[in-house]
Formats: C-alpha cells, structure tokens, sequence
C-alpha cells in the first residue's frame, strides 16, 4: 500500500501497487574483460547453466578486444572444442582459428585431464624411480582417475599451473559441473586434507620409522587395525594404500601448500568471479550461496551472468487478457465484420449458394468441443461426401488457430512473469551483485559466430522483450 497524492485536488488516496525492487547495477563484461589488471575470470555455478559457453563467449570476446587468452574448461561433453572449430581438446592449450579483430589477441583453449595433472605433479615433483612407482601403484590411479574431489583439486592446480608460466593476458576457468557450485572452493582443502590426514601419517609412520623398528610398529602396534581394515577392504588393497603412501611421503606437504597458494591466488585482486546462473529458483538460489560463500572468503566477485532469459516482443497483451480473449473464441466465436451476415447461409437452404456466398468469408462459432461447425460447405460436385472426407484432413478454423496462439502467448508471459520474479527476489537479497542477462536462444551455441552473439548479449546485457 502506497500513499499517493493528486496535485489538481491537494487529496491523498490510497492505492494498491506493487514495489518493485531497484534494479541492479549493470555488470560490463567489457570494462572487464579489457582490465590489464584482471588475469584470471572464474565462471562458476551449479550444473547446467551455461558455464562452458559463457567461458567460452567470453574467451572469444576477449581474444578479439586484442587480449591473449586461454580458457580452461572442465566439461567432459566437448561442446568448446566443438563450438572453437577444434577436433578435440587434451590438457594441452590448443590455439583457436578464426579469431577476428585485426590486433594482436589470440586464443587458446584446454579441457582439464583430471589424471594427466595428477601425473604430472607427480613427475614433477618425484624422482624418475618414485615417480615409476607411484604411477604403476593401484591405489594412485582409482585416487587419480575418481577419488571425490579430485577434478576440483587438479583445477586448481592446472589453473596454478598456466598463472605461473605467465604466457597468457586473461585465464578464463570454467569451473567443474559440480553437484554444488561450492564444491570448487571446498574440494582442494578436503584432498588436502585427505592427504595430509592423520589416516594417512598413521600409514607412513612405519615407513618413517624404518627397518625392524618399523616392522615391529607395524606388526605390534598396527596388527588391531590392519587386520580390521584387511577384512574391510581386502589385504592387497590395503598393501597398495601403504605403499602409495610410502612412495608419496616427501610429496604429501606439497598439495596442501600448492592448494593453499591457488587459494590466495584466486583472493588476489587480479582475480574476477562471475557467477552463472539461469532464471529459475534452485539455480539463483545456489548463485546467491555462492555470492555469500565467496563474500566470507574475500574473493572478488564481478557480478551475476543471467543465461536463457525469456520474453515477448507482446508483452503489454498480459497472460489474463490472453486466456480471456482465447476463451472467448472458443465459446461465443468471432463473426468477421468486413462479411457481416451476407457470408452466411441459410441453415434450412440446403446447398443452395449464390457467388457471393462462395467467396464471402464465413466465421461460424467453434464448440468447446472442437467439433465441426453446422455450415460445412458442401461436397463437390461428382465426389460422394465419404470421398471427400477421405480425402481432406480436417482443418482448424482460424478462431482456434488464434485461440491456440494466445495461450502460447498466456504461457510464455506466465514464464517471464515467474523469471522476473525469480530475479527479483535474488536482487533483493543481494542489491549490490552487478548483473547482466542473455536471452534465451532457439538452438544451441555450436560455432564461433554463436560464440560472438552470446559474447554481444553478455556486453550489452541484452534482456529479451517483455523481460525487463
């Protein structure tokens, strides 16, 4: 309820209207993208929402405003190779053909190969013996190739990787499709913490103890528990985790300091986080965790990336008066006046029609029920009426055609309503998130032109008709 006054009476009156919240301040991914100061963009957010190709629309963009980019995506379906013109992406930056701009930016895109980053830790990291050992041992590739978290962590250590050889103007990351977008954050210090667990010392300590001293530790003080976890686990398994630990003793302390550097890396002020979200409940929802999360870890967020926005180019025709006007049609029917009652015949006059008649529109009311109208023309001459009827598909009148049209219309705008609403209450929440939205496309991104047209609706914050 607000409180209104008429300047021509000097009275006050009371009205029922709806307070809209102010609108965000709009995110320009162009001021951002052509920062010399921003090395790296972080697209992240819940699965399915348009990361891969915003990182990727973004990468294009940047390349073309004359920056040196390469985009790190960790999306197994390959849609960036594709979408780049690239056969197939491996853990190696690829350059991108195609770029335009007439300057000096490039592109470079790589799809993250969760166990090659974690085999080249290890041969970076182990002497050539060690290294043999490690990678041969049984444990090390199921931890590798699926232990949980460890896609998350081996981006974070790629992501360190590529900042430290310092070959590139912008790193734009996109991040794991995670189960939750706050997994990116959380995984590198739970591996940490999983490698530098007091699980995994109890192992190494009769490695470290050594000769009989540690066998017997081994066989007197861990007989209890190995014979527990043998029986849980299985003997040769259990043989396995020890000897990986073993062979990874001098490098446990390296994945914790490497998690915790990257970590500081993304806090540094050269580092941009656009979170990526669609205009749906559960997806804002974890945009709006996420912008809190990264708020408590003092990392720079840019602003909210809105994707598949969706509008009306009739949006002042509302998804009431739609359905109305559709009912109308449906029940009573519209008789079209250029024709009046002269395109009419006679009911009791049988087939008796004159020329005008013939070419005369006729407008005759449709049953609830869709069944045929009473003044069917008749048959032609020479063809029996079951011919005819074989013959012809029956065909919808345009009464229902357009009743048909407008509750497509009532639905959509029952979409952007909800849409709008969605975003209203994440705006509310979170007033100072700068945001730019794209509209919903027809088809999927799968080329470079498609890239430039998300990249142009990313800049200029293009929000569909009726969206606003």
């Amino acid at each position: 309820m607000t409180q209104r006054t008429d300047a021509d009476t000097a009275t006050t009156t009371t009205t029922d209207t709806t307070t809209s919240p102010a609108p965000a301040p709009a995110l320009d991914t162009d001021a951002l993208l052509d920062d010399p100061g921003i090395r790296i963009v972080v697209c992240c957010g819940s699965g399915g929402v348009g990361k891969t190709t915003t990182a990727a629309a973004l990468g294009v963009r940047a390349a073309e405003r004359g920056r040196k980019v390469v985009v790190l995506t960790i999306d197994p379906a390959r849609r960036l190779a594709q979408s780049m013109g690239i056969d197939s992406l491996d853990n190696v930056p690829r350059q991108v053909p195609g770029i335009e701009g007439g300057g000096t930016g490039e592109l470079h895109a790589m799809m993250l190969d969760m166990k090659r980053t974690f085999d080249e830790i290890v041969e970076a990291h182990a002497d050539a013996e060690r290294a043999r050992a490690i990678l041969e041992n049984p444990f090390y590739q199921s931890l590798s190739a699926g232990f949980a978290g460890t896609q998350e962590y081996m981006a974070m250590e790629k992501l360190g990787q590529l900042r430290a050889r310092n070959e590139w103007d912008l790193i734009i990351v996109d991040t794991p499709p995670s189960r939750s977008a706050l997994d990116f954050l959380d995984a590198p210090k739970r591996l940490g913490s999983f490698l530098d667990g007091k699980f995994i010392k109890l192992l190494m300590a009769p490695a470290k103890m050594g000769g009989r001293a540690g066998m017997k530790f081994l066989n007197v003080g861990m007989s209890m528990m190995t014979g527990t976890l043998g029986k849980l686990l299985g003997g040769q398994f259990l043989r396995d985790v020890q000897t990986f630990v073993a062979a990874m003793d001098t490098m446990f302390g390296g994945f914790r300091t490497r998690a915790d550097a990257t970590y500081k890396l993304l806090q540094a002020p050269g580092t941009a986080f656009l979170v990526v979200a669609t205009p749906e409940r559960d997806a804002l929802r974890e945009a709006a965790y996420f912008v809190e999360r990264l708020a408590a870890e003092e990392m720079p967020l840019a602003g909210l990336v809105l994707n598949r926005v969706h509008g009306s180019d009739a949006a002042r025709l509302s998804a009431e008066h739609a359905l109305a006007a559709a009912e109308n049609l449906d029940g009573v029917g519209i008789v079209d006046q250029t024709a009046g009652k002269a395109g009419l015949r006679s009911l009791a006059g049988g087939s008796a029609t004159s020329p005008e008649a013939v070419d005369t529109p006729v407008a005759t009311s449709v049953d609830m029920s869709g069944a045929a109208p009473d003044t069917a023309p008749d048959p032609l001459p020479g063809k029996s009426e079951h011919e005819d009827t074989e013959d012809h598909e029956p065909t919808a009148s345009v009464e229902e055609l357009t009743a048909g049209l407008l509750r497509l219309h009532a639905e959509r705008m029952q979409v952007v309503a909800r849409e709008q609403h969605t975003r209203d209450r994440f705006t509310a929440l979170h007033p100072e998130v700068a945001l730019t939205q794209v509209a919903a496309l027809p088809g999927d991104v799968h080329d470079l032109e498609g890239l430039r047209a998300i990249g142009d609706r990313l800049a200029t914050g293009s929000a569909p008709a009726g969206a606003a």
